[in-house]
């Protein structure tokens, strides 16, 4: 549980500095909460894999960017 966790405060740090840093343009705004929900639900559906993690922030991300076009 604590791997879960500190797995997830980092995913949320991490996009949190990386959005920071740019302007808040809707489509980063969308790729950025897609990264962050899809990192959760992909650590949630693979019981904390980091690969699970990575894949599923990527999709998120993916997703996220194209619906908010």
């Amino acid at each position: 549980m604590k791997k879960v966790l500190s797995v997830c405060l980092i995913i949320l740090f991490s996009c949190n500095m990386i959005a920071g840093c740019t302007t808040a343009e809707r489509q980063d705004v969308g790729m950025v909460a897609g990264c962050v929900v899809g990192g959760l639900a992909g650590t949630a559906f693979t019981a904390g894999s980091p690969m699970g993690t990575i894949a599923g922030a990527a999709g998120g991300g993916l997703i996220g960017k194209a619906l908010a076009k």
